[in-house]
């Protein structure tokens, strides 16, 4: 790691100017970063976020897995984490917690010297952590919708709430819910919600 990404760390989270990055630029950029999520927005601003809080971590765990055992019985999709990228079609470069999209998109769109699918998911889920401000996520969650998603859900623990995005449509939320059902992509997929916007 070179001098300035370790003082810059000390800061963190952190943004930076770099409009253009190609993606070999921005693995090299993730490899100054290992510690960190890095992020891409279409303005070409890099997003660096240090690891969350163990609950946090844990609530996603819990949507992630849900969603593979969902999977599983189905058969025909995958299953990423935060640790999975995707190259959206404004020059993006995003994240989510936990997205589901057909296996066949994947295949299909493989291409040597590239290692981020160039489509969005089909579905895709984002828990937000106590550092993380409502309204920036609320902003993600559209730029999501508009570069194709066909369904998102944002899990609120600190307001008790799930946002349920569709193109097109405002949110709809979900105020204290014990559950969440998939529709479209993730028809059948249910959700749980203990542990993850409750303590159990």
């Amino acid at each position: 790691m070179t001098l300035a990404a370790l003082q810059l760390e000390k800061h963190l989270p952190a943004t930076l100017t770099a409009p253009g990055l190609s993606e070999a630029d921005f693995l090299a950029l993730a490899e100054e970063f290992p510690d960190c999520f890095l992020e891409y927005t279409a303005e070409g601003t890099v997003l660096i976020m240090p690891p969350t809080d163990p609950d946090t971590g844990a609530r996603v765990m819990r949507v992630a897995y849900q969603l593979m055992q969902w999977n599983e019985i189905h058969g025909r999709g995958i299953v990423t984490g935060a640790d999975a990228g995707f190259f959206f079609a404004d020059g993006s470069r995003r994240s989510p917690d936990a997205a589901w999209f057909e296996a066949d998109r994947w295949r299909k769109s493989q291409k040597k010297g590239t290692r981020f699918p160039r489509f969005a998911p089909d579905f895709l889920i984002e828990v937000r952590s106590p550092e993380q401000r409502a309204r920036p996520l609320r902003e993600k969650m559209e730029e999501y919708m508009a570069n194709g998603v066909q369904l998102g859900w944002l899990i609120d623990p600190i307001a008790h709430s799930v946002a349920i995005y569709r193109p097109g449509r405002e949110p709809e939320v979900l105020n204290n819910p014990t559950t969440v059902s998939g529709e479209g992509p993730v028809e059948g997929f249910v959700l749980d919600l203990s542990g993850i916007l409750t303590d159990s």
